[in-house]
């Protein structure tokens, strides 16, 4: 089992050790209920750095009214279980009282040209939570590594622009999302499929790709949203949002760029976000 800190004393000293024989530390920082995909974004950064710090926090400013943050799973055993079997050296679980030691914290604002679209326009204050967090973290554990999914693209694009604005020395790595089988991107809020709403939860997925295959034919992107949309529904989503966006900026597609194609739709109790590269085109 990897060793749990949950003082910063003891965070301090243990990082400290770790850079006394020149160990670069890569770091991903999560919420918890581990599942595979956070395990691949561990082990990348195993391989970037001689060795890993995870944390393990449940952020509550990152939750709107009405949204899980109560029923969030807590499943540390089975987490620490689970990074048992990669590389990670420590993990950082702070209390509460240690993030966030004021009752009216300080808090960051997330510029709105990357935080009033997609997700960010639907949960107002999320992305300003998590920048929060995640900075609060970075000064915590001090890494020279830190490892993001892509499922998360606008918050990896968004924690990009604050270590670039805030001179962070930090690199920040995003890696590929990890799909089940059957296309799935996997996600701690899956678990509130049940057994029908889980065999229909990768119809987003591939409704996400049928929709870039039309943009690579030329078909007009209106249409096909429409039409994406419409097959959600039929099958029992409640589409959120489906954008196409510039991969660099969230703004609109540009020809010879990279961007991608971006969805969140409900289905039962879990909202379930993806998104996918569109291949770059030509005027």
């Amino acid at each position: 089992m990897p060793r749990v800190v949950d003082s910063l004393e003891e965070l301090r000293e243990a990082a400290g050790r770790l850079r006394q024989r020149d160990q670069r530390i890569g770091f991903v920082p999560t919420m918890g209920n581990l599942h595979r995909g956070h395990l691949s974004l561990v082990e990348d950064a195993g391989r970037r750095c001689e060795a890993v710090i995870a944390s393990i926090f449940v952020n509550p400013t990152q939750f709107g009214p009405g949204e899980d943050y109560e029923a969030y799973p807590r499943t540390l055993e089975a987490d620490l279980e689970a990074l048992a079997s990669v590389s990670c050296d420590l993990v950082w679980a702070p209390p509460i009282e240690i993030m966030y030691p004021l009752d009216d914290p300080f808090m960051l604002r997330v510029p709105e040209a990357l935080s009033d679209r997609l997700c960010g326009r639907s949960r107002p204050g999320h992305f300003d939570g998590v920048a929060t967090v995640v900075l609060r973290l970075f000064s915590q554990v001090q890494p020279d590594v830190a490892v993001f999914g892509e499922k998360d693209f606008q918050q990896l694009l968004i924690l990009r622009r604050m270590a670039r604005d805030l001179s962070l020395p930090v690199e920040l790595v995003g890696a590929p999302i990890v799909r089940e089988e059957d296309g799935l991107a996997m996600s701690s809020r899956n678990g509130y499929l049940d057994d029908q709403q889980r065999a229909v939860a990768p119809l987003l997925f591939r409704v996400l790709e049928e929709t870039v295959e039309g943009l690579a034919s030329g078909e007009d992107f209106a249409g096909l949203k429409a039409r994406a949309e419409k097959k959600l529904e039929s099958a029992g989503f409640r589409p959120d949002y489906l954008e196409w966006r510039s991969a660099e900026n969230l703004g609109e597609p540009r020809p010879g760029e990279p961007s991608r194609l971006f969805g969140a739709a409900w289905l039962g109790k879990a909202r379930l976000i993806d998104n996918v590269e569109v291949p770059a085109t030509r005027d």
